[in-house]
Order: structure tokens, then C-alpha cells, then sequence
């Protein structure tokens, strides 16, 4: 498969060493130095793009591919007030993107734990909920992607919490995200609900970048010759 990079920072060079190592080839890498080079003609040289880019370029990054008639795979986070804009435009072009906030297949076994959880806790109102999320001083956005889709599936289910918010917060209304960055820490996330007895807790902590780019690419090779709007459950089989 030729595989094209839009963005090429950590996370661009991580898909490319193990695309290389699994046969396919990289058609084009876009990055800051050539971005003015990204045009239809550059994207259609390829089967599948994948999207790491940043968050003010991801969505005409990927509009320019479904317009190109190019499947992406996009794990820009930090510009999904555009997804309805971007979903439609799919639709409209009988385009195929597939979007994940994270690809790590451990992730979206822990999204299924949350729900689960939260599930349990709706009819437990004497517990607490909070969640923080730690990560590289590199990463731009604030909470991370999969912090958001772990607070929307909580929100979802507990009632009396209507949204979250990016601070400790003594609001019963409210589910407090707190945001960490420091070192070269991949991701951690950590749920906890906390009552005047006890703690209960849960977490997932990647280990390095391989396990996101795996995801990434394994999503590249799945969505080829689909059509429509597609997530990580889509490919994982997960309800």
C-alpha cells in the first residue's frame, strides 16, 4: 500500500518505520518545511493518507483528501467542533475517513471498562468522579482528545454531571479533567471515584508511541476500499 504522511513529526516517523518494516510504501511526507506542496494532484499518488498533523491544519488536510477521492485515517485531536463539516463532506464525496482521538487498541479496550464503570456508578451517587490525564510537553491541546471521549461517555451515563471542565472543581455538575504535561510521557489516563470510604481507580499508561502508530496503520490497511465514516469500535468489533 503507498501511504501518505500528512504530518511528520514523532508520531509520522514512528508509522513510517513500521510501514516500511510491513512492505508498504510512504507516497509523500508533509510537514511545516513543504506543506505549500500539498495539493490533489500530490495527494492522489497515494492509497491512504494518515493524518498527525496539528489542529488548525487537520481539517483542511482532510478535506483535501476526500475531495481527492483519498481515504484518510486522522488522529489530529483539537479541531472536532469541524467533524459534522467533515462528516458531511464525506458523505457527500462517497469518501471514507476514520477517525480516532486514540489509536491504541489497549485504549479502546479502556473506553469499554469506563463505560462499564460509569454504568455501574450511575446508582452510586455517594462516589466522586475525576479524571487526570498526563502527557508529553510537546502536545498541544488541553485535555487530550481521549480525555474528552472518556468524560462524554461518563456524562452520558451519571446523572447529575452535565459537562466537564479543565480544573479541580467542587461542583457536583461538573467532572473535573485534570491536565498534565511533562518529560516524554506518552499517555496516561486515570479515572477515579472517590467516596468518604474508599477509592476505586482505573488506568491505562502507554509505554511508547509503537502502540498508537500500530493502531494508525492498522486502520490505513482496514479502510481501504470502504466508504463512509468509520471509528477504532468499527474495526475492533466493539459495541
Amino acid at each position: 500500500m503507498k501511504i501518505g504522511l500528512l504530518g511528520y513529526g514523532k508520531m509520522g516517523k514512528e508509522i513510517e518505520r513500521l510501514a516500511l518494516a510491513a512492505g508498504d510504501e510512504v507516497a509523500f511526507r508533509i510537514n511545516r518545511s513543504n506543506e505549500t506542496a500539498l495539493d490533489s494532484q500530490l495527494v492522489r499518488t497515494a492509497d491512504v493518507a494518515i493524518e498527525f498533523s496539528r489542529p488548525e491544519n487537520a481539517y483542511r488536510n482532510i478535506s483535501l483528501c476526500l475531495e481527492s477521492g483519498v481515504p484518510v485515517v486522522a488522529g489530529t485531536t483539537g479541531w472536532l467542533d469541524r467533524m459534522p463539516e467533515a462528516q458531511a463532506l464525506c458523505k457527500a464525496q462517497n469518501g471514507a475517513l476514520f477517525y480516532a482521538a486514540n489509536f491504541s487498541i489497549g485504549v479502546h479496550l479502556f473506553f469499554a471498562l469506563n463505560r462499564y464503570l460509569a454504568d455501574l456508578m450511575a446508582a452510586r451517587p455517594e462516589y466522586r468522579p475525576e479524571m487526570e490525564e498526563i502527557h508529553h510537553t510537546q502536545k498541544l491541546d488541553a485535555p487530550s482528545g481521549t480525555a474528552i471521549a472518556l468524560a462524554r461517555d461518563m456524562i452520558d451515563r451519571l446523572p447529575g454531571i452535565s459537562g466537564w471542565v479543565n480544573r479541580a472543581s467542587d461542583q457536583p455538575s461538573s467532572l473535573p479533567v485534570l491536565s498534565r504535561r511533562e518529560g516524554q510521557v506518552p499517555g496516561t489516563h486515570t479515572i477515579k471515584y472517590a467516596s468518604a470510604v474508599d477509592t476505586l481507580t482505573i488506568q491505562h499508561e502507554a509505554h511508547s508511541r509503537e502502540g498508537f502508530a500500530k493502531g494508525a496503520l492498522a486502520a490505513a490497511h482496514w479502510i481501504a476500499g470502504k466508504q463512509g465514516y468509520f471509528e477504532m469500535n468499527d474495526m475492533l468489533g466493539i459495541d
